[in-house]
């Protein structure tokens, strides 16, 4: 499969991660009955949690829209692929156990996925499924635009 390098990696993985921080501004604002999950963390954990979330995903949305833009070509190409390659590592090690676990849940080989809880209902089969597609595309995203811009940036910025 032959990754093109143009901005439409980018301008994807920019409206991922809009997704994601709003979201998580959502989670923050409205929470649910237990969002701790009845964790030996507090409140205040579940809302540091999310702030530092929100903050990584918005510099990483902005470090994905300089890869295309021309002001971005003003910051050295180490500034940028750096937070790209830690991003993908991360989105690639919660993106493709994710899809793994939607294989095992979709034909029924473990239907609480990893864990394999017995209690699962469908609507949290499902809610996980789509969590783990999203983190999946997000990873498919992120790597195709730290490809893209790392062969795009040989000739144009090499800093």
């Amino acid at each position: 499969m032959r990754i093109h390098s143009g901005p439409r990696w980018a301008y994807g993985m920019f409206a991922w991660l809009v997704f994601f921080v709003v979201s998580h501004v959502a989670a923050v604002f409205f929470p649910g009955d237990d969002p701790t999950g009845d964790g030996p963390w507090g409140m205040r954990a579940y809302v540091t949690f999310n702030v530092v979330l929100i903050l990584v995903s918005a510099v990483g949305a902005a470090v994905v829209v300089a890869t295309v833009r021309p002001w971005g070509r003003r910051v050295p190409r180490w500034a940028l692929l750096a937070p790209l390659w830690f991003g993908s590592a991360l989105l690639v090690v919660r993106g493709v156990p994710g899809m793994v676990e939607n294989l095992l849940m979709a034909t029924a080989v473990r239907r609480g996925g990893f864990v394999g809880a017995e209690d699962i209902s469908t609507a949290e089969v499902w809610a996980g499924m789509g969590i783990n597609t999203y983190f999946f595309a997000g990873a498919v995203l992120l790597v195709g635009t730290t490809i893209s811009y790392l062969r795009r940036s040989r000739t144009d910025n090499p800093g």
